[in-house]
C-alpha cells in the first residue's frame, strides 16, 4: 500500500464505529524503517490527532480501524517524509519524497519513491526537519 493512498482515508473506532476524522499524514522513524503514528484531522472537534500505529488495528483500502479514542499521544517533531528533500550520507541530491510503500498489516517500509529512484527501506539512515537521509549507491 502507498501513503498516497491512506491520506484521506476516514478513522473509525472499532467499538463505537465511530468516525474521528480523517488521516492526513503518516510519521516514519527512517532507522527502523517503520511507520511510527498516524495523524488524523478530526472532525468533532476540528483539531488534528495523532495515533500509535500500535493504536491501529487495520489499515485498509476504504478506511482505518483504531481500537479507541484513547490512543491519542503527543505528535512525534520532525518525523514526516513525504514532500522531503532525499540526500544521499555523501550529500548528494537523491530527489523528493514522492510516495511510500509500505505493509499495512505490520507498518514496515518497503519502498521510498522518488522522481528519481526507488530506494529500497534497508537504504534508509536518518529523517530530520532537513532531508531524509540514505545510504549511498
Amino acid at each position: 500500500m502507498l501513503f498516497s493512498q491512506v491520506k484521506g482515508l476516514p478513522v473509525v473506532t472499532l467499538t463505537e464505529a465511530a468516525e474521528l476524522g480523517v488521516v492526513t499524514s503518516l510519521a516514519v522513524d527512517a532507522a527502523s524503517g517503520t511507520v511510527t503514528h498516524v495523524r488524523v484531522h478530526g472532525k468533532r472537534p476540528r483539531r488534528d490527532t495523532v495515533l500509535a500505529w500500535d493504536a491501529l488495528h487495520a489499515v485498509g483500502a476504504d478506511a482505518v480501524l483504531v481500537r479507541s479514542t484513547a490512543d491519542a499521544v503527543e505528535p512525534p517533531p520532525g518525523h514526516e517524509v513525504l514532500g522531503r528533500r532525499v540526500l544521499a550520507e555523501t550529500g548528494d541530491e537523491r530527489g523528493t519524497v514522492q510516495d511510500v510503500a509500505f505493509d499495512p498489516a505490520t507498518g514496515r517500509v518497503l519502498t521510498v519513491l522518488t522522481a528519481l529512484d526507488e530506494l529500497p527501506a534497508d537504504r534508509l539512515l536518518g529523517l530530520g526537519d532537513h532531508a531524509l537521509v540514505v545510504r549511498a549507491d
